[in-house]
């Protein structure tokens, strides 16, 4: 289990005057939400914590920043992504509480404000940290995954910036922003472009395309970014994608947590994406200074495969064959 400092105080406790002041009789929405604080910005959104003072407690608060807070489109993603975050009831999704609009008319979502260490600050200092402590994350994900997939939503954006490991053992995997849904019919749902309903894929091109050139170096001067996690057929726009995106998605996480370094290679950007499409990722064992379990290898590189018909067909595949014992056999 990840040891991290517990959460302020002022967060966390239960006081019993907060649990025992009177509710007004009548209820302004507009005066629910105080003490607003920003903790990170998207593309194009703001999250937040604050206070709901009707509940006592504080919140995540997340809308669309001033400059897109009036472009209907990115207002219908915002709502989309609140619902499917709402819909997806699982112990490793961040619970929603609320969806409404502001004094302004800006839709906005609360959720569950969870204090904690992402998996890219955990592997930031991953001396800290052993392989068995990063496999009960990866696990978490994991079964988060089997549950969307199994619900009929893919993620379509998972790295190590969107899993979130709090100070009681907690796992969430964030931001379905991103989330393919599809019909009970199986064909894919519809999302809303600025030409009316098209296809979500084609909708979410100038997303893919943010997310692509975004890339920050690390204090060690490696490249890192979402592109680093990205399926060739997400990368290609292929309006085919489905679940196996996630599922190569979480291989090069798994593959970061053996060896150190994300499966594509390149310092620029053309140099990742080429990789990312061509380039057959180096066996982990190959590059660790760690013994690396030959199972996790195997499962690891398979999750990878270019082609998605050689991926493992389900999540759940994935999680029965790290449920094996993958500690017996290290290579040496």
């Amino acid at each position: 289990m990840l040891n991290f400092p517990e959460p302020p105080k002022s967060y966390s406790s239960v006081f019993l005057e907060e649990t025992d002041k009177p509710l007004p009789i009548k209820i302004d929405p507009r005066t629910r939400y105080a003490f607003f604080s920003t903790i990170a910005t998207g593309g194009k959104s703001l999250i937040k914590s604050c206070k709901d003072l009707h509940l006592s407690r504080f919140v995540c608060y997340k809308t669309l920043k001033p400059e897109f807070a009036n472009n209907e489109i990115e207002q219908k993603r915002l709502i989309r992504e609140a619902r499917v975050t709402a819909m997806l009831q699982h112990p490793n999704t961040v619970p929603t509480y609320e969806l409404a609009r502001d004094a302004r008319g800006n839709p906005y979502f609360t959720m569950k404000l969870v204090h904690g260490y992402t998996l890219r600050e955990i592997f930031d200092y991953r001396e800290r940290y052993d392989l068995t402590q990063f496999m009960e994350v990866i696990m978490q994900v994991a079964y988060a995954l089997e549950y969307a997939h199994n619900h009929g939503v893919a993620h379509r954006d998972i790295k190590p910036e969107n899993i979130l490991a709090g100070p009681f053992g907690e796992v969430l995997l964030l931001d379905w922003g991103l989330a393919k849904v599809w019909h009970p019919d199986g064909k894919g749902a519809k999302a809303l472009g600025e030409a009316g309903l098209i296809d979500e894929d084609v909708a979410a091109a100038d997303a893919a395309v943010d997310f692509i050139e975004d890339i920050t170096l690390t204090g060690q001067g490696k490249a890192q970014g979402t592109a680093h996690y990205m399926s060739p057929e997400q990368i290609n726009l292929d309006p085919t994608i489905d679940h196996r995106t996630d599922i190569f998605s979480l291989g090069a996480v798994l593959y970061e947590a053996l060896c150190g370094q994300a499966p594509p290679t390149g310092e620029k950007m053309h140099q990742i994406i080429s990789s990312a499409l061509n380039d057959k990722p180096a066996p982990p064992s190959t590059i660790s200074k760690q013994p690396v379990p030959p199972l996790l290898e195997q499962i690891a590189m398979r999750c990878l495969e270019k082609d998605p018909a050689a991926r493992y067909p389900t999540m759940g595949q994935v999680i029965r064959l790290m449920h094996q014992d993958w500690r017996s056999g290290l290579a040496r």
